[in-house]
């Protein structure tokens, strides 16, 4: 039976596009498929792509209620993955508790360094730098009660050039973040990797990523589709 997928996402939704076309096409659309997807923010673009695409969508809503309406949104939906994807809010301990080892994030640098509460975004790329840091990257793990200190699961490194500014940097950083993500989340799918009971990730070889048949032309995003092209053909 296809694992169900929500995806969080805070913003323009680009994680959230890369893990729709990538369980498009079979085998892959027969493992997972996304089937929901929530925000604290209205306008985000996540939610028009979502829209666009027959996606049912929803709000996310903060307060002391907030963990409860997130919990009957996901159990409605009969969700058995949470994804976090670029999204900036500390969930709920009580949706964690509920999801532990089926909720993952993808977070923009390689942790444990620059993680944390106000690590998002060029935040993120702008400490590297300024770190001096020779190497970034993008690391999935799953999501416990703290702010990305749940167990590691996949890491991609990135160099960080001379000449980087934070925006070059991140533009780095998301086109393996496109790559890498989706084929963690068909393997959290299929078992093939979950959080043992000392709190720590099961062993992982990534999949030969061999994504000839993985089209990215139905894509809006002309910079997107460039990014997908570079990661996948690196």
């Amino acid at each position: 039976m296809s694992s169900r997928l929500a995806v969080l996402a805070s913003g323009r939704g680009s994680n959230l596009r890369a893990l729709y076309e990538y369980l498009s096409h079979p085998p892959r659309s027969n493992i997972a498929q996304v089937a929901l997807a929530l925000s604290d923010h209205a306008a985000a673009g996540a939610l028009d792509f979502a829209r666009l695409h027959d996606i049912p969508t929803g709000p996310i809503e903060g307060g002391t209620m907030g963990a409860d309406k997130l919990l009957d949104q996901l159990y409605s939906h009969r969700i058995d993955i949470v994804v976090l994807a670029g999204y900036l809010r500390l969930v709920p301990a009580a949706v964690v508790h509920a999801f532990r080892g089926r909720i993952l994030n993808i977070h923009p640098a390689l942790l444990p360094a620059f993680g944390g509460a106000g690590m998002y975004g060029t935040r993120v790329h702008a400490a590297v730098i300024a770190a001096g840091a020779r190497v970034s990257g993008a690391t999935v793990h799953f999501v416990d009660e703290r702010y990305d200190c749940g167990a590691i699961i996949a890491q991609w490194p990135v160099p960080v050039l001379a000449a980087d500014t934070p925006q070059a940097l991140a533009a780095r950083v998301l086109r393996v973040e496109h790559a890498l993500l989706p084929p963690v989340i068909v393997a959290v799918a299929q078992a093939r990797i979950k959080l043992d009971s000392e709190g720590r990730a099961t062993t992982m070889h990534l999949p030969n990523m061999d994504d000839t048949d993985f089209t990215i032309d139905s894509l809006d995003d002309a910079a997107l589709q460039a990014a997908i092209s570079f990661a996948l053909s690196a």
